[in-house]
């Protein structure tokens, strides 16, 4: 089966988070010293398969929050392209955003129970169907001029965070949407690539962790 197209989705490195925020779209978080190992660990794997598939990515694109566009930088910077900032792989929006323990904030703050009545939207954030959506219309779009500027089998980079690429994921394998975070297979720096091919409607999925040796040393936060 013929392949048209990649495009791939990369979680974001480590990000410097001492106080444990969840940081959602906030500014000024930045990677850790960790995570700027994982940008470049990355960045040496795209290297590694483009050289071993004589393809260049067509474009490297990230969302706007600084852990994006620093994981980002090393890929373009591998490959003497521009980095392209794209407002709608923006992380997903989170009422709880700021706050540096949630479970235990909730418990003390009834007032704020209400937000909770139904995590299928989930009501306390952006619908995950608009999460879908909106990387969706980047993924469609970035592809088509991809495969315009070096033709069939061009590939693209997109740098994004964990839940709308999860989702993203989760739409396209016709999967339900709400979901459990602690299931997400979608660790830091990690690839999930879409392929489209002729003949198939939705693209197929495929997972890596280029830097799976690293994770293990990482800490983690649902939801970042």
């Amino acid at each position: 089966m013929q392949t048209l197209a990649t495009v791939h989705l990369v979680r974001h490195g480590e990000v410097h988070n001492p106080d444990r925020v969840l940081y959602g779209r906030l500014d000024g978080f930045g990677l850790s010293e960790l995570g700027r190992r994982m940008a470049v660990g990355v960045a040496e794997w795209f290297l590694d398969r483009a050289n071993e598939l004589q393809r260049r990515p067509a474009i490297v694109a990230a969302s706007p929050l600084l852990r994006a566009q620093q994981t980002a930088a090393p890929i373009a910077g591998a490959f003497a392209t521009q980095l392209r900032t794209e407002q709608d792989l923006i992380e997903a929006e989170n009422t709880f955003e700021g706050m540096s323990d949630v479970a235990a904030t909730l418990r003390r703050s009834p007032r704020l129970w209400p937000l909770l009545r139904n995590p299928l939207r989930p009501s306390w954030g952006e619908p995950y169907r608009q999460q879908a959506a909106r990387m969706l219309a980047v993924v469609d779009r970035v592809k088509d001029e991809a495969v315009d500027a070096l033709g069939p089998g061009a590939e693209a980079i997109l740098v994004s965070h964990q839940l709308p690429i999860w989702v993203t994921r989760l739409a396209v394998e016709g999967r339900p949407l709400a979901h459990d975070p602690r299931r997400r297979e979608c660790s830091l720096t990690s690839v999930t690539s879409l392929v489209f091919e002729d003949g198939r409607a939705l693209p197929r999925v495929e997972y890596h962790e280029p830097n799976a040796a690293l994770l293990k040393d990482a800490s983690s936060l649902p939801g970042a």
